[in-house]
């Protein structure tokens, strides 16, 4: 799966782009089909405390997915946007086996 990481207004370092390569990778335990992913991580106005977005876009057979969340953390909210993207995959594999 080709992995794309882009920071926005601010320059992710190396431990962060792991992380979040890691958690996009493990998306591949719950379908092989996922063909690449795009992730955005944004840092909005520097007075909140949950202004960490987490964006990922997912190429996948019979329509991108996406996913996006706010939070204190890039950790935190890659970890909700994953865990939606799961319940994304899920339905769509069920829909393809039924269609």
């Amino acid at each position: 799966m080709n992995i794309q990481i882009h920071s926005v207004k601010f320059d992710a370092d190396k431990k962060l782009v792991d992380f979040v390569t890691q958690k996009v990778n493990k998306l591949t335990q719950f379908s092989d089909d996922i063909v690449s992913a795009e992730v955005f991580l944004r840092l909005e106005n520097d007075q909140e405390k949950e202004n960490k977005i987490s964006e990922i876009k997912l190429e996948y057979p019979g329509g991108p997915l996406f996913a996006k969340k706010q939070s204190k953390t890039f950790e935190e909210s890659t970890d909700q946007v994953i865990d939606a993207l799961k319940k994304q995959i899920t339905k769509q594999k069920s829909k393809l086996r039924q269609g």
